[in-house]
């Protein structure tokens, strides 16, 4: 994998919550951007706070815009955060189509810290079954499979090519950054929404 195709990878595995996310130390922060002023990105939080954000060198950017659950094929390979039924099934919350160079990535069934009592599923889509109100799918892995159920609530999402000047006032980002000692943060990668995206987590 080439640099560049490896830091885009590194910026979608932070934003799917992959295996790496809960392994790296950091803030997840997601808002909207306020400014930027050279290499600080002034974001106002979720929370409504704002927060100050150093750009490392060479930080990174990725996109992402919205999809549909007809995008999701069989055989391709997505990321669903998702919440246990009482059934058994997975109620899909965030879903990310991976790219094709990703496939693999983070592969497997674990936690998923963004959300309480939630699963992060990266794994190959098995079957699809389309219904009225959404889809059904069967996520295949190594040593297992999930049945996942999507409705028109669950946030679909694929990557998309993005520059630092997409980093404009208004734009809604997401990243996973460190703490610095006076209350700010630095961060090498930023996701971005485009084309009407939203970001949930």
């Amino acid at each position: 994998m080439n640099r560049s195709r490896l830091v885009f990878a590194l910026s979608m595995l932070a934003f799917a919550g992959g295996a790496a996310l809960a392994q790296t130390p950091g803030t997840r922060l997601r808002g909207t951007v306020e400014r930027r002023e050279g290499a600080t990105l002034a974001l106002k939080a979720a929370d409504g706070r704002e927060v100050k954000i150093a750009l490392a060198p060479g930080f990174s950017v990725g996109g992402v815009v919205p999809a549909k659950a007809a995008d999701i094929a069989k055989g391709s390979f997505i990321g669903v955060g998702a919440r246990p039924q009482p059934d058994g099934t997975l109620l899909a919350v965030q879903i990310f189509i991976f790219p094709e160079a990703m496939r693999g990535t983070g592969e497997g069934h674990r936690p998923w810290g963004v959300l309480p009592d939630a699963t992060m599923t990266n794994a190959t889509v098995a079957e699809t079954v389309s219904r009225v109100d959404g889809a059904n799918l069967v996520l295949s892995y190594p040593g297992g499979e999930q049945k996942v159920v999507i409705t028109p609530e669950a946030a679909i999402l694929m990557a998309a090519p993005a520059v630092a000047s997409d980093l404009e006032p208004g734009a809604q980002v997401a990243m996973t950054a460190s703490r610095q000692a006076d209350g700010s943060y630095s961060t090498s990668r930023v996701t971005v929404a485009k084309a009407g995206a939203k970001l949930p987590f």
